[in-house]
């Protein structure tokens, strides 16, 4: 059973939080029926579909935040070893089966994502406010074959949830969105993923809708461009400022569910902003 609590809060905070109880067979966006990739339209990762994910990366790196790195709750890097083509011997509806270690992807009752519906929701005035401080660090972009990550490569601040702190690792993103709100599916959504001292992990994720060309991307489209096709590939890019990614904090849902590729393993605390930002696309023309 899910409890999904939803925070609104403004400056100075005035707190009018959320609880709901959704049940994983109502609400829960199956890795194996959520048509993330249909077979219609997917080759898997092609190159135009990296570079489209690409160009919006182009437009978060600025706006950066963070993701894990942990045996407990470990995300694979390998693409090889699963895809998202449903039918496919490695796809979602089987990646439970190609590992004993990823049984969880198959069995388990609080895998994420979901779909965030409000009818569901009530209040839960224990919430509080979304705690998080986030510093300007050196970072780098990897090519991992499935996703490109920013990771972090030093102290770039913390997320604080029951006063335990979770620190930011990495940042990486999926197109298009992997959580629905009110069944709607976005363009984009930007994974921020923190890791305490006892490798437990915290997610904020941010959605986004594709608007017009944003200034950042002058900045950092070079990177991209070198990367977007050599898997593996690891390429400084000086410093980020995580800050800008944080989101508006000013509502957002709270659960907890699992990672979202395999071996997804659960016990992520999910903090996903209810605000829906524009994201600015500009590299339309390198598709």
């Amino acid at each position: 059973m899910y409890s999904v609590r939803v925070c609104v809060y403004t400056d100075p905070p005035t707190f009018s939080p959320f609880i709901a109880k959704l049940t994983s067979s109502s609400t829960s966006i199956s890795k194996r029926a959520s048509g993330r990739h249909s077979t219609q339209n997917t080759n898997m990762r092609s190159a135009r579909d990296l570079r489209l994910a690409v160009s919006a990366l182009l437009l978060l790196l600025l706006l950066s935040a963070g993701v894990l790195a942990a045996r407990a709750q470990h995300e694979i890097d390998d693409e090889s070893e699963f895809n998202y083509i449903r039918g496919s011997k490695n796809g979602p509806e089987n990646w439970g089966k190609i590992k004993e270690e990823w049984a969880t992807c198959g069995t388990g009752q609080m895998q994420s994502p979901i779909d965030l519906s409000d009818h569901r929701t009530s209040r839960a005035p224990n919430l509080g406010y979304l705690n998080h401080s986030y510093l300007p660090v050196e970072a780098s972009i990897v090519n991992r074959g499935h996703d490109i990550m920013v990771k972090f490569n030093g102290d770039a601040g913390s997320l604080w949830i029951n006063g335990t702190a979770y620190h930011l690792r990495q940042v990486h993103w999926h197109s298009p969105s992997e959580h629905r709100v009110n069944g709607r599916r976005y363009n984009l959504e930007l994974h921020m993923v923190h890791l305490s001292a006892e490798n437990k992990t915290a997610v904020i994720g941010i959605l986004y809708k594709i608007g017009r060309r944003d200034h950042f991307l002058h900045e950092l489209e070079s990177y991209l461009r070198r990367i977007a096709d050599t898997k593996e590939k690891e390429e400084m890019v000086g410093v980020v400022d995580p800050w800008e990614a944080r989101g508006d904090g000013e509502a957002y849902y709270r659960y907890m569910g699992s990672l979202t590729t395999p071996a997804c393993d659960e016990g992520v605390i999910w903090t996903v902003i209810k605000r829906v930002p524009t994201l600015l696309m500009t590299f339309t023309g390198h598709i």
